[in-house]
C-alpha cells in the first residue's frame, strides 16, 4: 500500500505544505510516482518524516536536522551540542524576560536600550532617541557607563531638555557654564565620556562626524550652542592647563 501526500502528512501529524518544503529543501526524498502521476509514499518515508518532526520538536532548526540524521554513529555528541543550544536559547529568553520586567515595573517604552528601563521617564524624546543610537554605536560596557551617568541626573539636564529654541546668548552661556563642572565629573568618573573612541562597538564605523550630525538632528539651535560652548570651554581650560604644566617643567 501507498500513500499519498495528504495521507503522509495525516499520518505524521503535519501538513501537506509542511511535505512539500522538506523535499524542497532536499530533508525528505521524493517517493515514485504512479502512473498517473500522483506520488506513492511508503514506510521509510513515514519514518524520515517522523524523524523530522521529532527533531524539529527538541529545537534543531530545519537546516540542521540533516546532520542529526548523521549522528547514529556518535549520538551523545550531537545531543550535547543540541542541548548547549537550547541552554544558550533560555538563557537569553531569561534575560528577555528579565528587561520585560523592568520595562513593566518603571512603564517604560519597549524600546528602550538595555539598561535604561528604569531610568526612561525621567529622558527627553531625543535623549531617548540619543542612547538608541548610542546602543549601536559602542559596546555594552560604554552602555552601562552611560546609564550610571543618567542616574547622576543634576538639575542642569531638566534645564537642558527645556531650553528653548530661541533662548538667548546670555542663557546659553550661563547654561553652558554651570553644566561645565557636571560633565568634567561625569568624565573623570567615568572612561567612557572622557574617550568615546576607545569604546566603539566591534564592525561599526564611527566617526565624529556622525555622532555630530545625530545631535544636530535631535536638539535645538540653543542646545546645540550649549554643547559647542561647553565644549570651547573645556577646550580652553585643556590649553591652560596644558600650558601650566609646560611652564612649571620649564622652571
Amino acid at each position: 500500500m501507498a500513500w499519498s501526500t495528504r495521507q503522509l502528512a495525516e499520518l505524521a501529524g503535519t501538513t501537506v505544505k509542511a511535505v512539500r518544503h522538506y523535499h524542497d529543501i532536499g530533508l525528505l526524498a521524493e517517493p515514485e510516482r504512479a502512473a498517473n502521476g500522483y506520488k506513492q509514499y511508503r514506510t521509510e518515508h513515514l519514518v524520515r518524516l517522523l524523524q523530522i518532526k521529532r527533531l524539529s520538536d527538541l529545537g534543531v532548526p530545519l537546516a540542521q536536522i540533516e546532520a542529526m540524521g548523521r549522528a547514529d554513529e556518535d549520538p551523545d555528541a550531537a545531543i550535547r551540542v543540541l542541548d548547549a543550544e537550547l541552554a544558550a536559547t533560555i538563557e537569553r529568553l531569561q534575560r528577555i524576560r528579565a528587561e520585560l520586567a523592568v520595562l513593566l515595573r518603571y512603564r517604560a517604552p519597549v524600546d528602550v536600550p538595555t539598561g535604561f528601563g528604569h531610568l526612561a521617564q525621567e529622558l527627553s524624546a531625543s535623549d531617548r532617541s540619543l542612547i538608541t543610537v548610542y546602543s549601536r554605536l559602542f559596546t555594552a560596557e560604554a552602555m552601562t557607563q552611560l546609564s550610571e551617568m543618567v542616574a547622576r541626573r543634576h538639575p542642569t539636564d531638566d534645564e537642558f531638555d527645556a531650553l528653548p529654541a530661541d533662548a538667548s546668548a546670555d542663557t546659553v552661556e550661563d547654561l553652558a557654564e554651570r553644566m561645565v563642572p557636571v560633565i568634567q565629573d561625569l568624565r573623570q568618573r567615568h572612561p567612557w565620556a572622557a574617550d568615546p573612541a576607545a569604546y566603539t562597538a566591534p564592525a561599526v564605523e564611527v566617526t565624529a562626524d556622525t555622532v555630530a550630525q545625530v545631535l544636530r538632528d535631535l536638539y535645538n539651535p540653543a542646545q546645540l550652542g550649549v554643547l559647542r560652548h561647553i565644549e570651547s570651554i573645556m577646550a580652553d581650560d585643556g590649553r591652560r592647563s596644558g600650558g601650566a604644566t609646560h611652564d612649571d617643567n620649564d622652571e
